[in-house]
């Protein structure tokens, strides 16, 4: 049996008057996935448990089948690991955010433009992070040139005792009420204070104003934690696998898991990203002998953060032209496969950042005769379906375990 997960990120969300009082998921065109949903178990499903923050890193961690309850620790670290970062046990780390702020005088009454600064370049973004580095690294705190806007700092024996904010959860809101809290409130703020000075007339910044850009103006810290120990999911589910993304968070969830990280050229993170490149690779794996294939796209959730209604529509119909329909072509040849399609967590437009409540799924498997009796796969018909898993790192156990889906209730 062949396995392979397609998860668009922050593809769930609410109808909106600017669809027609539609989802985006009900509203893209989407003949591959709804052809599936017709035949496939189609449910909802609570991929962030109760009392933890509904981000991509919680959320994922359930899909693949790890209770964030007992192995979440921070974004932050997952990302270091994908970096190759070297982590001790003491070791405490940060997502630091290249962002753009607006030039009011006073920094703590400074509005968020934009977290990731148009999506600055690497080559850009290290010039900058090295300027950081320069400026603020000691014996115990370092900081390491990530992708695009994301980057990490790590900060040896460190404390997590912060109150910290993602910056995509405050776009055009004066920062006032969101700076660092904590005991150790004050040197980060001085680190995200003085990050303006420094970066606001580097001549990285005076040629991406000079180009019609946003300026990367600041540095904004958020994401603490300290490296999970995950159990290996070969050891977990007798399967071996693989993951594609082009996000850090993903691949180090991977690399914690034992899954092979796989690189795709082109593969940006966001709806210019190499769709049919990552179905392509996810083909070849399962060629090579793996069994299991994790495809992770990151293009809804960046439009749904983003408020590009259109742009969050399209994402999903690429989806299912280059990924799912690629997949499914490719899949054929084989006796036996399962595909799941769903998100990790809903981004919904009109918040501009990630919710909590549960998300549409729907498992494949070749040679059933199920029939869901919906038309097409979405937040609303698959609720329809009377299926709810509220236990989200579960669903993983069933995907792969279950020798007949529908004991799956």
């Amino acid at each position: 049996m062949k396995y392979i997960v397609v998860l668009g990120d922050g593809m769930a969300d609410y109808r909106i008057p600017q669809l027609e009082n539609l989802s985006p998921l009900e509203k893209a065109n989407k003949p591959n996935i709804d052809k599936l949903a017709q035949n496939s178990r189609v449910g909802m499903v609570k991929t962030v448990p109760g009392g933890i923050p509904p981000g991509s890193d919680a959320a994922n961690l359930s899909v693949m089948g790890y209770n964030p309850k007992i192995y979440y620790s921070g974004r932050s670290p997952l990302e270091a690991v994908s970096m190759g970062i070297e982590l001790n046990d003491t070791d405490v780390t940060f997502r630091c955010n290249l962002v753009t702020l607006s030039d009011d005088a006073d920094y703590s009454q400074k509005t968020m433009i934009d977290y990731s600064s148009d999506e600055i370049s690497t080559k850009e973004a290290h010039q900058l992070i090295s300027e950081i580095q320069r400026h603020f690294g000691t014996s115990d705190i370092t900081f390491f040139g990530g992708i695009s806007y994301r980057h990490c700092m790590v900060w040896k024996k460190g404390s997590i005792e912060f109150t910290l904010t993602p910056p995509h959860d405050i776009l055009d809101k004066k920062i006032t009420d969101y700076m660092p809290k904590g005991p150790y409130s004050e040197m980060v703020q001085k680190m995200m204070i003085e990050s303006y000075n420094i970066l606001k007339d580097h001549p990285v910044n005076i040629e991406r104003i000079a180009k019609g850009l946003r300026p990367a103006n600041s540095i904004w810290i958020w994401g603490e934690g300290k490296k999970p120990a995950l159990a290996s999911f070969k050891d977990k589910y007798k399967i071996t696998g693989s993951v594609i993304s082009a996000v850090d968070l993903i691949k180090g969830i991977g690399i914690c898991a034992g899954l092979d990280s796989i690189d795709v050229e082109g593969a940006t993170g966001n709806i210019h990203t190499n769709f049919l490149g990552k179905a392509e690779a996810a083909l070849k794996e399962l060629d090579s002998g793996k069994d299991f294939v994790y495809v992770h796209i990151e293009a809804p959730d960046e439009c749904g953060h983003r408020h590009e209604v259109e742009n969050k529509v399209r994402s999903i119909e690429l989806i299912d032209e280059l990924v799912v329909g690629t997949l499914l072509k490719g899949l054929e040849k084989y006796p036996d496969y399962r595909i799941m399609v769903l998100p990790d967590h809903p981004t919904p437009l009109s918040l501009r950042t990630h919710t909590s409540e549960p998300v549409p799924f729907l498992i494949y498997q070749k040679g059933d005769n199920i029939v869901s009796g919906i038309n097409g796969y979405d937040e609303f018909q698959a609720k329809q379906s009377g299926i709810m898993v509220n236990d989200g790192y579960t669903l993983m156990d069933s995907f792969i375990q279950l020798k007949n889906l529908n004991e799956l209730k």
